[in-house]
């Protein structure tokens, strides 16, 4: 898994419990390694973190008057050719 990133070798401290709790399923053969597991957290949270900062500059959009304006105005400029559109759409 790891042979197709550069690694960098680093240290950690974990809680025991932890530790005890994911060597159940190393054992089990769930998961290859500790190492493994501790990726594939990481990337899993580091992507939910990343989700939530979209959503945060969505939601700054929403309150942003100039963005807002622009919107609207490439709405009003697109309305004819949508209803057009619409129109032959609904004619097929």
């Amino acid at each position: 898994m790891l042979a197709k990133f550069e690694t960098v070798r680093t240290t950690l401290t974990l809680p025991a419990d932890l530790v005890k709790r994911s060597q159940h399923f190393i054992d089990g053969g769930t998961i290859p390694s500790r190492n493994a597991l501790i990726v594939a957290a990481l990337e899993r949270y580091l992507l939910d973190l990343e989700r939530q900062e979209i959503d945060r500059q969505f939601e700054a959009m929403a309150e942003d008057d100039a963005y807002q304006a622009l919107n609207q105005q490439i709405a009003d400029e697109f309305a004819g050719s949508d209803w057009d559109a619409w129109v032959e759409g609904e004619t097929r």
